[in-house]
């Protein structure tokens, strides 16, 4: 008895599974990622011993900055012991408006920020924008967590257990984006990673706010406060990209006790960094998701500035464009403008 028929049914029928199977995976590996990060909580992610700085809000402005400089942190969750609990969080943001708000001249002493407590000025900064801390338990999943820090255009997510209620660690785009590159060669690559810049749209390409050499740091600081960006790239007469001036580099003026003279140059206040600074971190729009995943995770930078053919300045890419690319653009979930510390 011949079973030849039944055997070729098979045949074809495994035939057009494998086949269907073929287009499922195709399609399952452009959320690859999103997949990956809603597998692996926020606890997977927190170190066994790293360094969390917490400031009740009584203590002076002032005396905190310095304490941010001395431990090497650039943010603290802040505690109210009357309400028992997190209430928000004091980064270089709050340093720099401060600053911009108070600062009148060299021969001035800024004195909000010499006798104010954190709970003074957030009452005064705060008003009616008082918005909660936001915050993420360590048994939600990293999905969750790049969700937050994107929609809500912040550069720091406290992990708070909420059975004791104790800050555990500080999430950032950096460290996530690091984890997920620790299993990027074990994953199959989506199409999308192929791509360039340009065919994927990332990064932002128009209005980009930015410095010459000799802007006086009163006036970067104002951008930085008016234009909500996290870095000015220093530009030359010649158009080039020649520096950068982040947010984090403003701290160094807490730890110079510089901040009473805001009137120096860019230039001036960038000299003490010379030495161990690498360059400002490129890239162009023709290079691949891929090429740039890789060098900015190297670089351990946030942000890549994008320059055309002549060197000349058209774009900035930052870690937050990144990873709405590779998790929340496949999840079906929509680009959010430019973000703030």
């Amino acid at each position: 008895m011949c079973h030849c028929g039944g055997v070729l049914g098979f045949a074809e029928g495994m035939l057009e599974k494998l086949e269907l199977e073929d287009e499922v995976a195709e399609e399952s590996e452009s959320d690859i990622y999103m997949r990956f990060m809603k597998s692996h909580k926020c606890y997977d992610i927190v170190p066994t011993s790293s360094k969390l700085v917490v400031f009740d809000t009584t203590l002076q402005v002032k005396k905190a900055f310095f304490a941010l400089v001395a431990n090497g942190v650039r943010a603290a969750p802040l505690w109210e012991t009357k309400k028992q609990s997190f209430v928000g969080m004091l980064t270089i943001t709050d340093f720099i408006n401060i600053l911009h708000r108070y600062y009148k001249s060299p021969m001035v002493q800024i004195y909000e920020l010499e006798e104010h407590k954190i709970e003074t000025w957030r009452e005064l900064y705060l008003q009616e924008t008082f918005k909660p801390l936001v915050n993420i338990s360590p048994d939600a999943s990293l999905f969750d967590a790049v969700y937050s820090l994107i929609k809500n255009k912040i550069h720091r997510l406290p992990v708070i257990d909420p059975i004791s209620g104790n800050a555990l660690y500080i999430l950032t785009h950096k460290r996530i984006l690091k984890f997920l590159q620790l299993f990027l060669s074990e994953m199959p690559k989506p199409a999308f990673m192929k791509q360039t810049l340009e065919e994927l749209g990332i990064g932002t390409y128009s209005n980009i706010a930015f410095i010459h050499p000799d802007t006086p740091i009163i006036k970067a600081l104002s951008l930085f406060v008016e234009r909500r960006v996290s870095a000015l790239p220093v530009v030359n007469e010649l158009g080039k990209v020649v520096d950068i001036y982040s947010k984090f580099d403003v701290i160094n003026l807490a730890a110079e006790k510089t901040y009473n003279n805001l009137d120096i140059t860019v230039t001036q206040a960038l000299r003490h960094r010379s030495q161990y600074f690498e360059g400002v971190m490129k890239c162009n729009r023709l290079e691949t998701l891929e090429t740039i995943v890789d060098r900015i995770v190297k670089a351990e930078v946030h942000r890549l500035v994008v320059d055309d053919e002549n060197a000349s300045i058209v774009g900035i890419v930052s870690l937050s464009d990144i990873l709405q690319a590779l998790v929340l653009t496949p999840a079906g979930a929509k680009r959010k403008e430019s973000e703030t510390e």
